[in-house]
């Protein structure tokens, strides 16, 4: 087989080849580069089973970056387990068709239980007091000593949370590095968040957000020459482009007012009620599933979002299975927001109302994606001394609450989730070989995202010239 290198670089779009990513221009002119179709919603998790299966979300399940499970009612976003995506994988095709193939998946989303060689993703440990030790899970064990021994401990607080930037997408192109030049995997999955951060903190237009561009396309960079020095071929895909923002919509604030969300009110703050509610969203992005009760509640909450401002569309019956998302974790309505908006998850009326976790980073807690958490709250007065604090009070033992984030969706300028408005404001795709190594030309000079994972297999399938 041929070793291929499969980059992930979140949020970049063709449109973006340009002067500020020279790496990446060279790359599609020694080969062949295309924008390439997303899927709705246009959000990493479901973006990455399409490409890893080759499936829809109706076919593979994973309907967004988190939703209910519909035995349960529970909500839990950012799961990990390999078995979410139903259906097989990249991977597995590909050690099916030669049982020499060697894969190592980078910070790709599905890490745990995949059936891969060498495999690292964040994964903290959680103490019974309720402390956190962050960490990464790595698979085999000893792999995470092997990197962390010359690199340091993965920078956790610079993968999410207001801190989030360069140092995580640079410890992850020398983990990338170090594992090709060490094990040669027939594959290496890479995934680079770096644009994420600013182009939702500022909007993708904002000077720094140009800057993170040009800083990605230098670890592209490093990561194509590592690729070549072991003879492979390179190919790089992203997930969806993002757009600038202005309005947030609070779909669940208007699901209560309707009289259909309830929440169980606590000694630390209102919490939703899956069970007592009618109707209560999932959101997600520029994406929301709207899980209801029966079709007498889908008809009362349409009725309700319909009034909203911010919404776009409404997708229900044969509009929710035209839209790729006839599943049974997927909501009963979708909702889809406007372009220049996006939906928050609260569903408190009164701040003083609203639970602890929401003024902190906590992504398997809220009910929905929550960008704020890329900010530190404006109004506290001396941010660096509050956090200070609180982790003096972890490093002696003691129970703290890292609660420096706001409340205030306006703040974000960035989202994604919804179709591109124009192919070359979606994802991207790049390959060093060219197309007629892949596959071939895309018919409508869009390349299929649900074709990625066969695009690849044929990469893989040349025969190395050392072979």
């Amino acid at each position: 087989m041929k070793p291929v290198l499969l980059l992930n670089v979140v949020g970049l779009t063709s449109s973006q080849l340009s002067e500020s990513t020279p790496h990446l221009r060279a790359l599609a002119t020694r080969g062949s580069a295309a924008p390439m179709t997303t899927v709705l919603p246009a959000v990493t998790m479901s973006a990455q089973a399409t490409m890893l299966s080759g499936g829809s979300p109706a076919d593979h399940g994973v309907v967004g970056n988190g939703w209910m499970d519909p035995v349960s009612r529970e909500i839990a976003f950012w799961k990990q387990s390999n078995d979410l995506i139903q259906g097989r994988k990249l991977y597995e095709r590909a050690k099916e068709r030669d049982s020499s193939f060697t894969c190592a998946k980078l910070f790709w989303w599905f890490n745990m239980g995949a059936d891969v060689d060498w495999s690292v993703t964040p994964r903290p440990y959680y103490a019974a007091d309720g402390r956190k030790n962050l960490s990464v899970y790595t698979s085999p064990p000893e792999f995470q000593d092997e990197l962390e021994g010359p690199l340091g401990k993965f920078p956790f607080f610079d993968f999410w949370g207001p801190r989030a930037g360069l140092a995580s997408s640079r410890w992850i192109t020398d983990s990338a590095l170090s594992t090709m030049k060490s094990h040669r995997p027939t594959l290496t999955m890479v995934y680079l968040p770096h644009l994420d951060y600013d182009y939702q903190r500022l909007g993708p237009d904002a000077p720094h957000s140009k800057r993170a561009l040009s800083e990605v396309d230098a670890l592209v960079g490093e990561l194509v020459a590592g690729a070549d020095a072991m003879g492979a071929e390179t190919v790089v895909v992203s997930e969806y482009g993002i757009e600038s923002v202005r309005r947030p919509i609070h779909i669940n604030r208007c699901l209560r007012e309707a009289g259909l969300l309830r929440v169980r009110t606590g000694p630390f703050g209102e919490t939703l009620d899956p069970f007592a509610s009618e109707a209560f969203a999932v959101s997600d992005h520029q994406v929301a599933h709207v899980y209801t009760r029966d079709a007498k509640t889908l008809a009362r909450a349409t009725e309700a979002l319909d009034k909203l401002p911010g919404i776009e569309q409404l997708l229900s019956g044969d509009g929710r299975a035209a839209a790729g998302l006839d599943h049974p974790n997927a909501g009963d309505l979708i909702a889809v927001a406007d372009a220049d908006a996006w939906f928050t998850y609260y569903y408190w009326l009164d701040d003083a109302q609203a639970p602890d976790f929401a003024r902190t980073v906590d992504i398997h807690r809220k009910p929905g994606y929550d960008p704020a958490e890329l900010f530190v709250n404006p109004a506290i007065a001396f941010p660096r001394l509050r956090v200070a604090s609180r982790l003096a009070r972890k490093a002696i033992g003691m129970r703290y609450m890292m609660d420096v984030i706001p409340i205030e969706a306006d703040l974000v300028r960035g989202s994604h989730g919804r179709l591109p408005q124009t192919p070359e404001r979606g994802p991207v795709f790049i390959t060093g070989a060219g197309f007629d190594s892949c596959g071939g030309e895309p018919e409508t000079g869009v390349v299929q995202m649900n074709s990625v994972s066969e695009r690849v297999l044929a990469l893989l399938l040349r025969k190395d010239p050392a072979d």
